[in-house]
């Protein structure tokens, strides 16, 4: 077949299997296994395939993932998070929307030692939801920033998927989680300055709540004790990482220790909870890991049937400037967000799109946080964002899926302009890589 027959082909049966609902691992393990006895030689194929698999899990710079998903674990079963919300609150009673607030800034604080985008939202949730809907909020003032925020985990490292896509890409791990650093703190600025003038404007948004001011000592202890150990944790990560005292592997160890040991002093761990976060834990990674197996061996079948180079070399040929390919790139990722989710879209296009970054030498670490910021934005829009279901399950049922779709449209444009940003100006991205892991 020639190689664009092959890559519609493969894509046809990819599709009506997404469609049928099958996990999108199974899908690209059913596709793997097609292409390896039509393409690779039957049975000498399928020996292929299982050899690129083992090797492809066996891959050290993979050993993050599960260290970052722990932390996060632990945070959330132990109840230690919801102390750092009591903390914020006690410290912002008179600014306007303060709920909302608290849910930009402790969901950053919790994107900052957690790998779970769905947990942070989930938590949110379920702890502020419910408490902004009693006193008031309008709806898109309560849930919006809910689900905004844990679009913004995927950017602030530690985050699992950011240590996968740098796998599959092969772009620096280490790099790529320091690249998010900076959209990801403007990101959480811009919300907090959207929520408090909105409600300005509008006091009906977000009503005040009458609550008893705490002075002194007695404000800023609950930050202290709550707040600064988990910053510390993240400020400790990334240093060991950046300053090269440990590799990204042993930087989320001491991460997830940390977290641990937190818990612990805190009098939150217990042999209950604490066996919850490893179950969570294994069966996240085991998911990614398999995940991880269909993306190689998929990627290499891509690369023997030759349809990976046959369409490089058609863009290539298309004298097209640098920018109208970029540009398309997003709007597919865009796109695609809207209804796949963020591993399917990692699997489909970084096959095709790294030959590209390499044949117009940009610089990997700007193109990774333009990938990251769009799959961010794949989780907040419809029809199938995850965070939006995600926010589905917690929400009364008395409030529309459109409410909730309106709720987080302003925070998907402000992505948008995040995005249009970091690709006019590539130093937000890449600035404090440089500084950080220069040598």
């Amino acid at each position: 077949m020639l190689w664009w027959e092959t890559l519609l082909v493969l894509f046809g049966i990819l599709s009506v299997l997404l469609l049928a609902g099958l996990p999108a691992g199974f899908a690209f393990l059913g596709i793997n296994l097609v292409g390896a006895v039509i393409l690779m030689g039957g049975e000498s194929g399928l020996m292929q395939v299982v050899r690129n698999g083992v090797a492809s899990i066996t891959n050290f710079s993979l050993t993050p993932i599960p260290f970052f998903v722990l932390m996060g674990e632990v945070l959330f079963h132990t109840g230690v998070a919801m102390r750092a919300i009591d903390a914020f609150d006690n410290l912002i009673y008179k600014m306007p929307g303060r709920l909302s607030v608290i849910a930009v800034v402790a969901g950053t604080v919790f994107s900052a030692i957690s790998g779970s985008t769905v947990a942070t939202t989930a938590l949110l949730g379920s702890l502020l939801l419910p408490e902004m809907l009693r006193r008031g909020y309008k709806p898109s003032m309560a849930m919006g920033p809910i689900m905004a925020i844990g679009g913004v985990d995927m950017l602030v490292p530690p985050s699992a998927l950011t240590v996968l896509l740098g796998s599959l890409a092969g772009i620096s791990i280490s790099g790529l989680l320091v690249a998010g650093v900076v959209p990801g703190m403007l990101l959480s600025v811009v919300f907090v300055g959207y929520i408090v003038i909105r409600c300005k404007l509008d006091p009906s948004l977000a009503p005040t709540f009458d609550h008893v001011p705490v002075h002194g000592w007695a404000r800023w202890r609950p930050l202290v004790v709550y707040v600064t150990p988990l910053v510390l944790i993240f400020v400790v990560v990334i240093a060991a990482m950046t300053a090269g005292w440990a590799t990204p592997t042993e930087s989320a160890a001491i991460g997830a220790l940390a977290t641990i040991l937190v818990a612990f002093a805190y009098r939150s761990l217990t042999w209950d909870n604490l066996l919850k976060a490893l179950m969570g834990t294994a069966a996240i990674s085991g998911i990614i890991l398999f995940i991880i197996i269909g993306a190689t061996t998929f990627s290499q079948i891509l690369a023997f049937s030759g349809a990976t180079n046959g369409l490089v070399a058609l863009v290539q040929g298309g004298e097209l400037s640098q920018w109208s390919v970029l540009i398309g790139m997003l709007l597919i990722l865009l796109v695609l967000g809207c209804f796949i989710d963020q591993v399917s879209m990692m699997l489909i296009t970084l096959p095709f799109f790294m030959p590209l970054v390499q044949h117009f030498h940009w610089d990997p670490l700007w193109f990774g946080v333009m990938f990251l910021i769009c799959m961010q934005l794949g989780l907040l829009t419809p029809p199938f964002g995850m965070l939006l279901f995600t926010m589905r399950s917690v929400a009364p049922k008395s409030i529309s899926t459109q409410q909730i779709f309106s709720a987080v449209t302003p925070y998907v444009v402000f992505g948008l302009m995040m995005l249009i940003a970091v690709m006019l100006m590539p130093g937000l991205a890449t600035w404090l890589p440089k500084l950080l892991l220069s040598k």
